[in-house]
């Protein structure tokens, strides 16, 4: 049984201004097993990138952590000075991007962008950090590192610049990786390559991975765990193969009925309808209420419902699970 290397309890995230608050992370729990990959899914919109953000407490300004605790390796996060935040993000915790070319200064050498991730941590000579930059961007498979050193974002690929955020999120190896959409803005062949790198870390290195994503194959692929999040919270998690196999809450079930079956049995694809609330004006019921095609008396009288566990760890938030298997009538 793998131990828990990170553990959060009821996150609450939320964006204010004069008017509105945005509640974009509303009581979320999970826990990251040492050497496993977490996978936490959802459309766009439901909290899933302010979760990875909250981790490291880097939410950009109006956003800010209004409740709950995070835990890495037994310490509270969440009670860190700014000091002890620093040392730990990079160093412990690092974060992979959506956007690789984003990532980067557009005015730096990717050789000082890759060295200053060591040199903020580390006391080393700049030879000894320039070694260690040869070294990992070379591991990654980067072509004629010497050169690439020398070069500027813009001179790259997306996949040789999401390469090179790897690089920098794992130079110093750290024991938690959080990749929000890692492979979003790539071809099929470079995000195979990209979901090879991390799995190659997470054997070699013994790395946690929370992969975040929308796309289920990727998610089917990589991780051991999965969270659905919906509206800024989790509705359903569990093992990946027992999700995917029976899926419990109404969101999960039309998540998957929409993806293609390669068998060919599953006739027209099915759309879930609507589109999912507004963050800022969540109303005092179930908030997949208005998609849901199960929805009973007690969705529309109470607030969200609590996760229960409905068989061995796999978890829904529902009042009237789904007992069915995705595509079935």
């Amino acid at each position: 049984m793998h131990d828990v290397i990170l553990r959060v309890e009821d996150l609450r995230t939320h964006y204010l201004d004069k008017n509105t608050v945005v509640k974009a992370v509303d009581g979320v729990s999970f826990e990251l097993r040492r050497g496993t990959t977490l996978g936490i899914v959802g459309e766009s919109g439901c909290g899933k990138t302010t979760v990875g953000l909250s981790l490291l407490d880097i939410v950009p300004y109006p956003g800010r952590i209004v409740g709950g605790r995070i835990f890495y390796d037994g310490d509270e996060v969440t009670a860190m000075s700014s000091e002890k935040l620093r040392r730990l993000r990079g160093r412990e915790i690092s974060m992979i991007f959506q956007d690789p070319v984003a990532g980067l200064n557009p005015v730096l050498p990717i050789g000082l962008q890759v060295e200053e991730a060591i040199t903020t941590h580390l006391s080393l000579p700049k030879k000894e950090a320039r070694r260690m930059t040869l070294d990992v961007l070379r591991h990654l498979g980067l072509p004629d590192p010497e050169r690439l050193v020398q070069q500027y974002p813009f001179h790259l690929s997306g996949g040789m610049c999401q390469r090179v955020m790897i690089a920098i999120a794992t130079v110093l190896s750290p024991k938690v990786i959080i990749a929000d959409e890692p492979t979003s803005s790539l071809d099929v062949t470079i995000q195979a390559a990209i979901l090879a790198e991390l799995n190659r870390l997470k054997r070699e290195r013994e790395v946690s991975i929370i992969l975040i994503t929308h796309d289920l194959g990727v998610v089917a692929q990589m991780a051991d765990e999965v969270a659905v999040m919906y509206a800024g919270r989790i509705v359903e998690s569990g093992q990946v193969g027992e999700l995917f196999r029976r899926p419990r809450h109404p969101y999960t079930w039309a998540l998957l009925s929409a993806l293609p079956r390669l068998d060919g049995s599953q006739g027209p694809l099915r759309s879930i309808k609507g589109s999912p609330p507004d963050l800022g004006e969540l109303p005092p019921e179930c908030a997949f209420l208005p998609r849901c095609h199960k929805a009973v008396n007690a969705c529309r009288q109470e607030p969200w419902p609590p996760l229960e566990e409905l068989s061995p760890g796999h978890w829904a938030a529902c009042f009237n699970p789904v007992y069915q298997e995705p595509g079935e009538d």
